[in-house]
């Protein structure tokens, strides 16, 4: 019994699982201690250092764009124009322009600049794109006094209400500076250079102590720079920053022990700009998560161990496990619809041997019929959707032709020949675009040409009694849409607004809402009746075209429109009926916004 297939698999599983377990065991205890060492000291520290270097270069280009505006001679000019009560309002009001256009150009020279705002003594603020107020409520806010009585140069994230006027709501990190002179409290202007708090949390967002650490960003206080409040649940660190502060250390890990007696490990590195601190604190059962993944490495060992018991398996059993593994991968594809993936993994047997060989090669003779027979039916599908489309376009020409044809007879008759000059150019025109055959799609800017023709002619025939209005979003002229499927509309819109009434008020509106282009047309006609729009619902909802080309239903021109929209987009396809803004009914078809280039 012990040389059957069964008992051997069982003795190769049951030692290579000892194995494994063994040696997953013996590695786990023997390499923890040293795997979080290294966390601390290695990733804790590459990833402060790269944090490090941002801040560094953000903070080299916002000390430029200070330079720039204490250096500027136009902040200068601007100080002495103010400064000389002598001049009229209008130059002082001028050098205000100047310096806000100075400003403008400054800012954006430099992308992680949001705004530069200058502040006079006397309650004046200027910033750029023109703005500036005689307002002193700046004087009252805490970062000013900080400044003037303390020299405290950096504002922690907070909200500028000139930023909040210019409609950006974030945050904003700002660098205050006296202009003039390197005193604060001698200063009559000051400027304000504000970045926004996300452009430094978008990347420390990015770096991570284990599942729950964090690393903070603290000014010279101790306190947080960019507002992250986090900071405030770590009491026990902020007792560290004046030893921080006065160590020679430039980096260094602490071990603190929390409110609630758990272990927290601290590591910090200094910045070199502005005595600006990293602090990432992390707690130590969180750095245990590393030990999991050395456990997942252990068991990827040990499951390539148990891979080794499978191929000796698969070689005890090879005769019969390997086509029936075949088999399996070859079922796998069909049920991804992968035929050609199914046949390359069941190769084609010369004769068949055995049971397993007879069931593999009936499946891949299976496969092969299989793909035949939906690949036919597939295309057929696909021949009768494109010829019933053509049909439905082809059902539109003739159609308009005829009435245009009837119109031109009547204006031949009443020897009216400037109207039947146009309405020919028109006509010509439209036909010209309606012969155009190589695509069913056009650019929305062809399609509102063609009705603006077919909209002139209209109008010759109904003069003052007929007023028709086209508004459009010009941004979306390029994108593409299935041909023909205003003008049906707008002639049911005519027709329906004349039936019992003597003037007819037609809106053709084209628009976007959201990732949708909404071609709408309203009038004041008699209205839709609720049986023709749940009937007009449930035909859009069928796949048979059919009965559209053999009624002689007056809705042709909706019906059509509404075919072809359906067998061209599908279930993206959207549209609505609803009593309109004239009181008549208004029609809507939402259709996914497409764009290209098309060859017409």
């Amino acid at each position: 019994m012990f040389y059957s297939l069964k008992n051997r698999l069982i003795v190769f599983f049951v030692v290579l699982l000892f194995v494994s377990f063994g040696t997953m065991s013996y590695l786990f205890f023997t390499e923890s201690r040293s795997i979080i060492r290294s966390y601390i000291e290695s990733s804790a520290f590459e990833k402060m250092d790269e944090y490090g270097s941002f801040v560094n270069m953000a903070l080299v280009q916002i000390y430029d764009v200070s330079s720039i505006v204490f250096n500027s001679s136009t902040v200068k000019n601007w100080d002495n124009t103010l400064s000389d009560p002598a001049l009229p309002a209008g130059e002082k009001m001028l050098a205000n322009i100047n310096l806000s256009q100075f400003l403008t150009q400054t800012t954006n020279n430099y992308s992680i600049v949001s705004s530069v705002t200058v502040y006079r003594q006397e309650g004046l603020w200027i910033t750029a794109d023109n703005q500036m107020m005689n307002d002193s409520s700046f004087m009252k806010e805490a970062w000013y006094d900080r400044f003037k009585t303390r020299g405290i140069q950096w504002v922690s994230a907070h909200k500028d209400p000139i930023e909040l006027n210019r409609s950006k709501t974030f945050d904003v990190l700002s660098l205050l500076l006296p202009i003039g002179t390197f005193e604060p409290l001698q200063s009559k202007n000051m400027m304000k250079i504000n970045v926004s708090s996300q452009f430094f949390l978008e990347p420390l967002s990015r770096i991570h102590l284990g599942e729950k650490g964090t690393i903070f960003l603290l000014d010279g206080q101790g306190d947080s720079v960019l507002g992250q409040h986090e900071y405030d649940s770590h009491p026990e660190a902020a007792k560290q920053m004046e030893a921080i502060r006065n160590s020679t250390q430039q980096n260094g890990v602490i071990y603190l022990e929390n409110e609630a007696g758990a272990k927290d490990i601290m590591v910090y590195k200094k910045l070199k700009l502005n005595n600006w601190l990293l602090v990432g604190i992390v707690p130590e059962v969180d750095l245990y998560g590393n030990l999991y993944k050395l456990r997942t490495s252990l068991l990827i060992f040990g499951s390539l161990l148990l891979v080794g018991a499978i191929a000796a398996a698969i070689w005890l059993s090879h005769g019969i496990s390997k086509p029936l593994s075949r088999l399996a991968s070859g079922m796998r594809y069909v049920q991804m619809g992968d035929f050609d993936g199914a046949e390359n993994r069941i190769p084609a047997d010369e004769e068949v041997r055995n049971e397993v060989s007879y069931v593999t090669a009936t499946f891949r003779n299976m496969v092969s019929r299989l793909r035949y027979h939906i690949k036919t039916e597939f295309e057929l599908k696909l021949l009768k959707q494109q010829a019933e489309y053509k049909a439905l376009l082809m059902q539109i020409n003739p159609h308009f032709l005829f009435n245009t044809l009837e119109l031109l007879s009547s204006l031949a008759m009443q020897h009216r020949t400037q109207d039947t000059v146009k309405v020919i150019e028109a006509l010509g025109k439209m036909m010209r675009f309606s012969l155009k055959i190589s695509n069913d799609l056009t650019p929305l800017e062809e399609e509102l040409t063609y009705v603006r023709h077919y909209a002139s002619i209209l109008q010759i025939r109904f003069a003052d009694r007929l007023n028709l209005s086209l508004e459009e979003d010009e941004s979306l002229r390029s994108c593409v849409i299935p041909k023909f499927i205003l003008q049906p509309l707008i002639e049911n819109a005519v027709k329906y607004s004349f039936k019992e009434q003597a003037e007819a008020k037609v809106i053709v509106r084209v628009r976007r809402e959201d990732q949708r282009l909404i071609l709408t047309v309203a009038d004041n006609g008699t209205g839709i009746t609720l049986d023709l729009h749940q009937q007009l619902r449930a035909e859009s909802l069928n796949s048979h075209f059919d009965h559209i080309l053999k009624t002689r239903s007056e809705q042709i021109g909706l019906r059509n429109v509404l075919a072809r929209c359906q067998l061209y987009y599908g279930n993206l396809f959207e549209f609505e009926i609803a009593p309109g803004e004239l009181a008549g009914t208004s029609i809507s078809l939402r259709l996914p916004i497409q764009g290209g280039s098309l060859d017409v």
